[in-house]
């Protein structure tokens, strides 16, 4: 609730004040909080009445202006007196910048590269040949009496307007106005330069993109452009986000897919035949979708502007240079940010604003962040595609798919796995593995409760993770159910993979044909195959003989998709659940998924630190020079801490 203090000048308060900071004489309660739309748009609408003159250029804490370029600013108004498509002034006028943090680090030459490409040629085309530039949160100059008049430069709805830069550019157009881009001008801005801050700043791109995907203003801008602009709007706002989100979507098909065919029998049927394993045209068109899988196709606006600006060569070296530096790891993580921030969004209309702290990425992150930060979005589901992975290398038939995307996939998958501990400064020094371990364990067994951050405790994180699931309507819910009965499939066919079942027609095991299996009565018989493994995988193990160590190994893996399942269909019921009073089991079975999910990611990197020269490596291939040299003495700094305590 708000407040609203009034202070008296009385000598006999101004005394008291002398032990009191101040004195409230009476409070009046508000109804809500006293800010009621996101803060930076509500800030610049409440700032935009202090302004004077003609013109308005916005510009963020994280920009700067040079003095050489601040001349140019003279020109750069004269372009309001001209008409560029011919008919309409322009509202905004919009500008390139130079990224200044490129040097940092991989990552943040990575980003850099990424921003002048968008900032640069991207915007270029936009503008100038689609007629779809809107504004970005760059240092554009808007027209301001055509703006005061027409609703501000911000909408500052709450959630809707997560993202409240483009919207201006939204409402601009459809008021009227012309935004145009020019670069005989630019403006210093830095870009975040560590993993963690990145990710945040692109889930709020994929948040917003969401809203956008579920506003208003894209459904009227869709109405009223001509076909060509309506197709070049849609893929370069939400169109973007939703083709990443389908590239993936093919993945999980096409590994569910196999998985059907494996544990059916119709695979071996289809190796059989030569004019399905010897197509060239179906395996060339599977294996052109590896390359976006890969992220190179992320890069190649990238080499045509520094092909256009420094020459191809430099562009062909920076390529190879960005490949070495585990670029397409960086590009394959951050497709992996999108698509789950993008759907949860779609799926929820409850977007969640990740704080993008602008400061050095030449710090150590502990593994409880990490895996706050991305075990929903990247984790789980790369767990999810490497339990798949090795079941269609287990049952699969060689020869019925390219080897380019079983590789395709495992790299992705490692990219989602491991890439925040890859791109972690000083992660595979064996001190920080120690503390690592510490503080994961006191974060994971630490109870929550009131006042209780995420931070601090696992519980209050999960708890956290499930808000969004509040906000999603009835279609949403089902959605939400749908999507977790895909964890059922593992052991809907595991069951008759077995070794067991070829010896023994136990009530245990599987009674039904596996051809009953693969044409007819599939639905009953799943279910049915469903109700067996909930049998505990030790009285199986004892009473059924001709068991192997194969066997256990399906039958885990079954148990933990089959419990998983049940366990978000349980998160999305949440209500009922609380009802029976059953909510205390699934809090401690969503416990023990999280542990193993930390003991399967923790164990190889703490096996990698035993190496002693991967981190000197790690710090050479991921750093400048200046950098580190900094990591060193901080190390060195750090042990001298140690001997003192």
């Amino acid at each position: 609730m708000g407040n609203v203090e009034l202070f008296l000048h009385d000598p006999v308060l101004l005394q008291r004040r002398t032990t009191q900071e101040s004195v409230d004489i009476y409070k009046i309660k508000l109804p809500g909080k006293a800010i009621l739309g996101e803060g930076k748009p509500e800030n610049q609408n409440h700032a935009i009445i202090f302004t004077r003159g003609e013109c308005l250029q916005t510009i963020d804490m994280n920009q700067e202006h040079y003095i050489e370029e601040a001349l140019k600013m003279r020109n750069l108004l004269q372009e309001f007196k001209k008409k560029h498509d011919g008919v309409r002034y322009p509202s905004i006028l919009g500008v390139r910048e130079h990224i200044y943090t490129g040097s940092v680090s991989s990552l943040a030459w990575f980003q850099s590269n990424q921003e002048a490409t968008f900032g640069t040629i991207v915007h270029r085309v936009l503008a100038d040949l689609l007629r779809v530039r809107f504004h970005y949160g760059h240092s554009d100059i808007f027209d301001r009496l055509f703006h005061l008049t027409r609703g501000g430069i911000s909408k500052a709805s709450w959630g809707i307007n997560l993202n409240e830069a483009i919207f201006a550019g939204f409402n601009s157009i459809l008021r009227g106005g012309n935004v145009t881009h020019h670069e005989y001008m630019q403006v210093g801005k830095g870009r975040d330069t560590a993993l963690s801050h990145i990710t945040a700043f692109e889930a709020k791109l994929a948040n917003a993109n969401g809203e956008q995907t579920l506003s208003r203003d894209i459904y009227r801008l869709g109405h009223r452009f001509d076909f060509i602009r309506m197709l070049s709007c849609y893929y370069t706002t939400i169109g973007f986000y939703f083709s990443a989100m389908i590239s993936v979507w093919t993945v999980y098909v096409f590994l569910y897919g196999q998985l059907y065919l494996v544990l059916s029998g119709h695979h071996e049927a289809l190796a059989i035949k030569r004019s399905f394993v010897h197509s060239t045209p179906f395996q060339a068109a599977l294996a052109s979708q590896a390359f976006v899988q890969f992220g190179l196709l992320m890069v190649l606006p990238l080499m045509m502007e520094i092909g256009l600006e420094r020459g191809f060569r430099t562009a062909l070296i920076n390529f190879v240079l960005m490949q070495l530096q585990l670029a397409s790891v960086f590009f394959t993580f951050s497709l992996g940010t999108k698509i789950h921030y993008y759907g949860r969004t779609l799926l929820s209309g409850a977007p969640v604003y990740l704080h993008t702290r602008r400061e050095s990425g030449v710090f150590h992150v502990k593994f409880s962040e990490n895996y706050r930060l991305y075990s929903r979005s990247h984790f789980v589901k790369g767990i999810e595609l490497m339990f798949l992975l090795v079941l269609y290398e287990i049952f699969g038939h060689r020869g019925t798919t390219p080897h380019i995307i079983t590789i395709s996939m495992w790299f992705m998958v490692g990219s989602w796995l491991f890439a925040p501990f890859l791109f972690n400064p000083s992660v595979f020094e064996w001190q920080n593995i120690v503390d690592d371990w510490t503080d994961w364990n006191k974060w994971i067994n630490n109870s929550g409760g009131i006042g209780v951050v995420a931070e601090k405790s696992w519980e209050s994180w999960w708890e956290m993770q499930q808000e969004h699931l509040s906000y999603s309507g009835k279609w949403g819910t089902i959605v939400e159910i749908i999507l977790a009965l895909r964890f059922f499939v593992y052991h809907y066919g595991l069951l008759s993979q077995l070794n067991m079942t070829k010896h023994t027609r136990s009530v245990l095991t599987v009674s039904v044909s596996r051809r009953m299996f693969s044409v007819k009565f599939q639905v009953v018989f799943r279910l049915i195959k469903g109700l067996i493994t909930l049998i505990p995988i030790v009285v199986v193990s004892i009473r059924i003989p001709h068991l192997t160590v194969l066997d256990i190994f399906i039958f885990v893996l079954a148990f933990l998709s089959t419990g998983w399942g049940f366990l978000q269909i349980a998160q999305v019921m949440k209500r009922p659940i609380l009802g029976i009073g059953l909510w205390g089991l699934i809090k401690s079975v969503a416990w023990g998924y999280d542990m193993f999910m930390g003991l399967l990611l923790f164990t190889p990197v703490a096996f990698v630190a035993w190496f002693p020269f991967m981190s000197e490596f790690q710090t050479r291939m991921l750093f400048n020079q200046a950098f580190s040299i900094g990591l060193q003495i901080s190390r060195i700094l750090k042990g001298q801490a140690t001997r003192k305590k």
